[in-house]
């Protein structure tokens, strides 16, 4: 039965790696990373940024979702703007906190 080895290949300056393979030998581990950043970092980081503006743009009459799946609209602001007052149904208003929209469905028609 034979009985294979995995070897380094053999290096050109007496058995020592130089500066050029030492960058080839990173360079998967920076491809990878690029490709993470690209695919998957970058994007998330813009859909953050536009829920933030998006949120910060919220007036009365816009109608949003929230993180626990709750549909309202809004009908004014507390706190600031930490805290927005949102109406589910018919005589029921409920608090929520900034943190907790999810995302804007629907702008009001106003201005």
């Amino acid at each position: 039965m034979e009985t294979f080895l995995l070897m380094a290949p053999p290096t050109t300056q007496g058995g020592k790696g130089g500066t050029g393979s030492m960058i080839i030998g990173f360079l998967p581990i920076i491809l990878i990373f690029l490709i993470f950043y690209f695919l998957v970092l970058r994007p998330q980081t813009k859909r953050a940024k536009d829920l933030q503006r998006s949120i910060a743009a919220l007036k009365q009459g816009d109608r949003i979702v929230t993180t626990g799946g709750l549909f309202g609209t809004v009908v004014s602001d507390k706190d600031e703007g930490s805290v927005f007052v949102i109406k589910i149904a018919e005589n029921v208003k409920v608090e929520v906190a900034k943190t907790a929209i999810a995302g804007v469905v629907k702008k009001s028609k106003e201005g």
